[in-house]
C-alpha cells in the first residue's frame, strides 16, 4: 500500500501521455518560433527546442520518482508538504500554493496574448487598445463560462486536442510542400560561438522559451491518484510525451524555416513575426486555407484558457481544505459548487498579466509575450523546479522506506541537469528582459508569501506559532521489502 486512494485507477499509459501531449501542445509553437529564432539570431534556434526537451526530460525524471512513490492528487503540493514539514512546517506546500496563484495565470495570460496576436492576421487594423479589450472580453467570457457547475471536462479536451492536432498537422504538411534546405539549414556566421556573450544570453533565453514550450510534461504527475499502475505509467508517460512533442516542434521549426524567410520572423511589419503559422499556410495553400487555420489556432487558445483556469482554481481550493491555506478559498459557491475565490483571483491576475504584459513589453527585442514567458518562469523555478530538486535528497534521507515502484535513472545526475538548466533560466532572466526585473518580481512576490505564511499561520497557531503537525501520509507502516 503506497498510500490512500479516493479515485478509480483507470488512465492507462496511452491516456496519460496524450494528456501529458494536450497541455505541452496549445498556442505555444504558434506563437514561439519567432520569438526563438530572435534569440538564436537565425535557424540555429532549432537548439533551444532540443535544449528544453533535455531540461524537460531531466526534471521530467524528478516528477517521476516523486509521483510514483506518492500517486495521489496534487502534484507538487503533495511532494513538498511530505519532505519539508520536518523543519519547516507547512511553509513550502503554503509558498507552492501561494505561487501557483500567480504563475498559473500568468500562463493563462500568454494563451490570452498568443490569441490577441492571431487575431491580427484576421484583423490587421487592430490597435493596441482594441487588442487589449479584446483580451480582457476573452477573460471575462472564460470566467462567465465556468461561473457554474462543471461536471466534467473530457468533451472539451476532446475538442481542443483535435483542433490542435490539425492546425499542427496542416502546418507541418504544408510547410515541407514548399520547403527550401537552404533557408532551414544555413546558418549565419559564428552561429555557435561558445566564447562569446551573447551566445549564451540568447541560448538562456531560447532554453526560457524552450521549456515554456514543453510545460504540462508533468500534468500525469498531478492525476496520479487515478493512474493504473502508476510506478510504471507515470515515468514512461512523461518521457514518451517528452520525446513525440519534441518531434512535433522540430518539424514545425524546420518546416517554418524552410518556408519563411527568418529574416521576416523578426520584423514587426512582418505578418511572420505575429502569425507565423498564418504566413506559412497562406504562401504555401493560399489566403483562405491561411484564414481557415486561423481560427482553429484561436480556438485552441481559448480552450487552454479555458480549461487552464478550470483547474488552476482548484489548486489553492484543495489546499485550503487541508488546512494549508486560507480558508476563504476553500468555500464552494452555494448553489454550483465550484470555489468562486480562487476562479475569481486567478481571472484577475489573468487579466492583469495580460495588460501588463502589453504595455511593458512593447519593443520589438522585447514583445508581450515573451516578457510573460520570463516572468512566469522565473516564479516557477523557486517554489517548484528548485524545491522539488530538493524534495528528491530530503525524501531520499528522511523516508528511506518510502516504496518507490521507480528510482531516477543515473541519480542525481538528472537533479544536476535539471538544477542547472532552471538556474540559467533563473540567472539569465534580468539579462534578457531589462526593464522587466523578473528576478525581482519573483523574490518580491516570494517574500510577500513569507508575510503573508506568517500571518496564515498565527491565525492557525501552527509553526512557527504552534506545533509541527508531522504526516507520513505515503511512508509504508513497516519497511519496504527490498526489490
Amino acid at each position: 500500500m503506497t498510500g490512500p486512494r479516493t479515485l478509480p485507477r483507470r488512465i492507462g499509459l496511452f491516456q496519460a501521455t496524450t494528456i501529458n501531449m494536450s497541455q505541452m501542445v496549445g498556442i505555444g509553437p504558434f506563437v514561439t518560433i519567432p520569438l526563438m529564432v530572435a534569440a538564436f539570431g537565425g535557424p540555429q534556434a532549432v537548439i533551444g527546442f532540443v535544449a528544453g526537451a533535455v531540461l524537460a526530460l531531466a526534471d521530467g525524471l524528478i516528477w517521476a520518482e516523486l509521483g510514483a512513490a506518492m500517486p495521489g492528487a496534487g502534484g507538487t503540493y503533495v511532494y513538498l508538504r511530505e519532505a519539508f514539514q520536518y523543519r519547516s512546517g507547512r511553509l513550502m506546500p503554503f509558498l507552492f500554493v501561494w505561487t501557483a496563484i500567480l504563475f498559473i495565470p500568468l500562463i493563462m495570460s500568454t494563451g490570452v496574448q498568443g490569441l490577441v496576436q492571431y487575431l491580427t492576421y484576421l484583423w490587421p487594423s487592430m490597435t493596441t487598445g482594441q487588442g487589449d479589450i479584446v483580451g480582457l472580453a476573452v477573460v471575462a467570457l472564460v470566467v462567465v463560462l465556468l461561473w457554474r457547475r462543471v461536471d466534467s471536462i473530457g468533451r472539451i479536451t476532446v475538442v481542443m486536442w483535435g483542433v490542435m492536432i490539425v492546425s499542427v498537422a496542416a502546418v507541418i504538411l504544408a510547410a515541407f510542400t514548399h520547403f527550401h534546405p537552404s533557408l532551414a539549414f544555413t546558418w549565419p556566421a559564428h552561429a555557435i560561438d561558445f566564447g562569446h556573450g551573447s551566445f549564451w544570453l540568447g541560448f538562456a533565453s531560447g532554453l526560457t522559451i524552450g521549456i515554456y514550450d514543453y510545460l504540462g510534461y508533468n500534468t500525469s504527475a498531478y492525476i496520479g491518484a487515478e493512474l493504473k499502475d502508476p510506478g510504471r505509467v507515470l515515468p514512461r508517460s512523461i518521457i514518451y510525451a517528452v520525446l513525440a512533442v519534441m518531434v512535433i516542434y522540430l518539424g514545425m521549426q524546420i518546416g517554418v524555416l524552410g518556408v519563411i524567410d527568418w529574416h521576416d520572423m523578426l520584423d514587426s511589419n512582418n505578418v511572420a513575426s505575429q502569425s507565423v503559422a498564418s504566413a506559412v499556410l497562406e504562401k504555401t495553400m493560399g489566403k483562405g486555407a491561411a484564414n481557415v487555420v486561423t481560427v482553429l489556432i484561436l480556438i485552441t487558445a481559448f480552450a487552454s484558457v479555458f480549461t487552464g483556469l478550470l483547474g488552476g482554481s482548484r489548486v489553492p481550493f484543495d489546499a485550503a481544505k487541508d488546512g494549508v491555506f486560507f480558508k476563504s478559498f476553500g468555500r464552494l459557491h452555494p448553489r454550483h459548487e465550484f470555489p468562486m475565490l480562487g476562479l475569481l483571483v486567478m481571472g484577475v491576475i489573468t487579466a492583469a498579466g495580460f495588460v501588463f504584459a502589453r504595455h511593458i513589453g512593447t519593443s520589438a527585442t522585447h514583445p508581450p509575450l515573451a516578457v510573460l514567458i520570463s516572468l512566469l518562469t522565473t516564479v516557477m523555478v523557486i517554489v517548484q523546479a528548485f524545491a522539488q530538486i530538493a524534495a528528491v535528497a530530503v525524501l531520499r534521507r528522511r523516508q528511506p522506506n518510502l516504496s518507490r515502484p521507480y528510482k531516477m535513472l543515473l541519480y542525481p545526475l538528472p537533479m544536476i541537469i535539471a538544477g542547472i538548466g532552471w538556474a540559467v533560466i533563473y540567472g539569465y532572466a534580468d539579462k534578457a528582459n531589462p526593464g522587466v526585473h523578473p528576478i525581482e518580481w519573483s523574490l518580491a512576490w516570494t517574500a510577500l508569501g513569507l508575510v503573508a505564511f506568517l500571518g496564515w499561520s498565527r491565525m492557525e497557531k501552527t509553526w512557527p506559532f504552534g506545533p509541527k503537525q508531522i504526516r507520513e501520509e505515503y511512508l509504508d507502516p513497516e519497511p519496504a521489502p527490498a526489490s
